[in-house]
């Protein structure tokens, strides 16, 4: 399995006083050197680590929902951040987008109910596409801040890079998941 290189590989293993001494105050702090969206990068790193759960600290590359399905994890985290999103002026405009797109194709079906679940369809692809690119650049925010190690897992090998059907697999480090797991045991 191949692992995507960490800053701090050294402090990761455990060995160093900075892993043991990596509370939230300091994991927040490490974040927000390496991201400009700090507050974003660390509510995915909260979903990492309950989509991890006891998994050794690792999650995906598909997550199974409370309806039975299994996502990608990187759909499954960005679907989760969506509520985040609701009153946003894009995704406001997005929805209208939609709805003209749809309308000047004639594609909008009569009934009022059917219309509103097409687009709100389309708004949700349209959304998870663009979240996929958020979570993806807060993830490498992550893995440079040392916190989460990233590989590919799919069809045929594990790899580092993504690719021939390959989906993304996010190990949280001991380091944040004692810094995250010691605020919630409080």
């Amino acid at each position: 399995m191949f692992h995507q290189a960490d800053l701090f590989d050294a402090v990761e293993v455990g060995q160093g006083a900075a892993a043991k001494s990596l509370n939230l105050p300091a994991l927040i702090e490490r974040i927000a050197d390496f991201s400009a969206r700090p507050r974003y990068a660390f509510m995915v790193l909260n979903l990492i680590a309950k989509a991890a759960g006891g998994n050794s600290g690792s999650a995906g590359p598909y997550v199974d929902t409370e309806e039975e399905a299994r996502v990608p994890l990187r759909d499954w985290l960005c679907d989760s951040l969506v509520p985040m999103a609701k009153r946003d002026a894009r995704r406001l405009m997005i929805v209208e987008e939609v709805k003209a797109s749809l309308a000047a194709q004639d594609a909008l079906p009569e009934d009022a109910q059917e219309a509103a679940e097409m687009i709100d369809r389309e708004v949700r692809e349209r959304v998870r596409r663009s979240g996929r690119c958020n979570v993806s650049r807060a993830v490498s925010d992550l893995v440079r801040a040392g916190l989460v190690r990233r590989h590919y897992q799919g069809y045929r090998v594990d790899h580092h890079n993504r690719g021939a059907q390959r989906e993304a697999v996010y190990t949280i480090t001991e380091a944040a998941a004692r810094a995250l797991w010691s605020q919630k045991a409080r």
